[in-house]
């Protein structure tokens, strides 16, 4: 039987929820989980930064200030810069791949690869070495957003469809609440080496539960295709799972390409994911240089700023549900929440300022930024939401995927710039941080006015 024919059938259907309709928050479970260790596995090389001041061929001259290591600079940010090519390359099949594939085998594959390659960098010894190791990491990791978002748009109604990104995009920070602490402590007593075979050995443990997990079975007895139909709000639906499309990625790229939102979205992640990239891998820097804060020390400020940013991606998720249950319409909702996240990033501009006025004493620049992670990531819980506002299931993980190559090409070109002017026009970076948000959702609403109907693709 149909979910539609289920759902005609008559109320009572959906005014008792049998017990696998909660199966939906135990694959957000997984999610979360998975993007926990994704991040992880992408922050280990920052938060052993000063480790590698004791590599000779990273370029760190010992008898100068950190004022005056150009060339350690200009590695480390190569070094992150080819992560972020070829996620952004991973990207732009990534979600065709998993659209083909299906989510249970597209993620698995995903994380197969980048749990290897995140070992791999224990291997290396030159900058070339960690750039491959990189690359490697960012072609593997490029699977795990739109494998993320597809399975939200298959077991999640529209209305719990951003709570639900919230909930494991806080997995990004849930692993900067962990890095900061597990990384240190792993480094200092076994070396760096071992900081990135610990985290790479968390991806294995975590496919060995998704693979046991029947993700397929489950979600057609979800959809009602089996037994019984979940409980829904009424009003609200979920697609049913549906089979790849024999589309090439070619031709539906040339379909997307006409509209709208596509370009919203990709601008959208273009503009503000260089951001995000940026508290990510320059945070644990600019902590060490400005406040001299080592590696025994460097955990409770990073872990307070995204443990606050956690916090924000499930507030920003909520908000936009909370809307919409209100009677607003989901283009009113998503967009009310991300204005208020864009508004609220604004005083980051402010943190170069805050060792100037206050000194020593890091807490005030950690107030700033926390309010700044938590800002982004609400307004990335509804930026991420909004391609199952406007394109069909079979779609979603394809455009999900093509804006994020946007959002890291966006990041390669502002890590560079970052490089470039950390020492001399640090003001300059945090200035376009706390402006790219309005920025983009007013870019975002002149190109989508009216968000909320999926486009025939």
């Amino acid at each position: 039987m149909s979910t539609n024919a289920l759902r005609a059938s008559g109320p009572s259907l959906t005014s008792t929820a049998p017990p696998r309709a909660n199966l939906r928050w135990f694959v957000c479970g997984l999610l979360f989980l998975a993007t926990t260790i994704n991040y992880m596995d992408r922050s280990v090389l920052s938060l052993i930064e000063p480790a590698l001041h004791d590599l000779p061929f990273m370029g760190w001259n010992h008898s100068q200030d950190a004022s005056h290591q150009q060339v350690f600079n200009d590695h480390f940010s190569t070094i992150l810069t080819y992560f972020q090519i070829a996620y952004g390359i991973g990207l732009l099949t990534a979600g065709r791949f998993i659209d083909k594939l299906g989510t249970k085998v597209g993620y698995a594959l995903a994380i197969l690869v980048w749990a290897f390659a995140s070992m791999g960098h224990a291997l290396v010894g030159s900058v070339a070495g960690f750039c491959i190791a990189r690359f490697l990491l960012g072609l593997g990791e490029s699977g795990n957003f739109p494998a993320a978002i597809k399975a939200t748009t298959e077991w999640f109604p529209s209305e719990e469809r951003a709570l639900a990104t919230g909930l494991f995009n806080s997995g990004a920070n849930a692993a900067s609440l962990v890095a900061p602490w597990l990384i240190p402590i792993v480094t200092i007593n076994y070396g760096w080496h071992a900081a990135f075979l610990t985290t790479g050995s968390m991806g294995l443990l975590w496919l060995i539960v998704w693979l046991l997990f029947p993700y397929n079975r489950l979600l057609h007895r979800e959809a009602g295709e089996v037994t019984g139909a979940p409980h829904l709000p009424a009003g609200s639906s979920r697609p049913s799972p549906q089979p790849g499309q024999k589309t090439g990625f070619f031709e539906l790229f040339a379909r997307l390409s006409k509209q709208r939102g596509l370009y919203a979205f990709s601008l959208a992640k273009a503009i503000t994911d260089p951001i995000w990239w940026f508290y990510l891998f320059w945070l644990p820097k600019y902590f060490h240089e400005t406040y001299n804060l080592d590696l025994k020390h460097l955990g409770p400020p990073i872990i307070i700023v995204y443990f606050c940013s956690s916090f924000g991606s499930i507030m920003g998720g909520a908000l936009s549900g909370m809307q919409m249950k209100r009677g607003h319409t989901v283009n009113y909702g998503r967009k009310f929440a991300m204005l208020v996240c864009a508004l609220l990033a604004l005083p980051v501009m402010l943190v170069p300022y805050a060792h100037t006025l206050f000194g020593a004493n890091v807490w005030p620049a950690v107030v700033l930024l926390s309010l700044a992670t938590a800002a982004h990531q609400g307004f990335s819980a509804n930026l991420f939401s909004t391609p199952t506002d406007m394109f069909p299931s079979t779609s979603v993980s394809t455009v999900v995927g093509i804006g994020g190559a946007a959002g890291a090409l966006g990041g390669a070109v502002f890590t560079k710039f970052t490089g470039a002017v950390w020492t001399s026009h640090p003001f300059l970076i945090f200035l376009l941080g706390s402006l790219a948000y309005l920025t983009a959702l007013a870019i975002f609403h002149k190109l989508v006015p009216n968000l909320g109907t999926p486009a025939e693709i």
